[in-house]
């Protein structure tokens, strides 16, 4: 759609999330891509989607683990967001959605209003960059969310402002 805004014709970019069976940490496309994910604010590093991240790229942990030691010092909370260079045109966002690292009855760790400022950050840069972002179902695994509630996130923040997104499912 294009619209005209004071005289201006500018493009109306609402893209739709892109679903895809495969890896999230082998983005598909070309140019600038960001492998988005949710971290803890507790540290940890080891369990769920992380473990595949380290596999592949050694920097979003180390960057991660010195962004926790010097949380003191730095932005590290609920809702903040770290791009780490992995490759050129290819970042990992490091992204804290999820207050501690443990569930507890009736109190999964993922912070859905984390998730939201995250991703509103994420979309900024993104669009600075003139990246697409891909991911898995973030903030579904450990962390104990539900996908019908992070996605409409994701397409607010996101695929609304015209970032385009594609989702990883391991299995059909």
């Amino acid at each position: 759609m294009r619209l005209s805004v004071g005289g201006d014709t500018v493009d109306d970019v609402v893209r739709e999330i892109e679903y895809l069976v495969g890896d999230a940490t082998a983005p598909n496309g070309v140019g600038r891509r960001i492998v988005a994910h949710v971290c803890n604010d507790a540290g940890g590093w080891g369990k769920g989607f992380v473990v595949a991240v380290s596999r592949r790229w050694r920097e979003p942990e180390a960057a991660y683990r010195l962004w926790y030691r010097e949380r003191a010092m730095n932005d590290f909370a609920l809702g903040a967001v770290q791009l780490v260079p992995v490759a050129e045109d290819l970042f990992v966002a490091n992204m804290i959605g999820q207050h501690g690292d443990r569930p507890r009855p009736g109190n999964p760790p993922v912070r859905y209003a984390a998730i939201e400022t995250a991703l509103t950050a994420l979309g900024g840069r993104a669009l600075d960059l003139g990246a697409t972002v891909h991911m898995p179902r973030i903030g579904c695994g450990l962390a104990g969310g539900q996908w019908e509630l992070i996605e409409p996130l994701i397409e607010e923040r996101l695929a609304a402002r015209g970032v385009a997104v594609t989702v990883y499912d391991l299995h059909s």
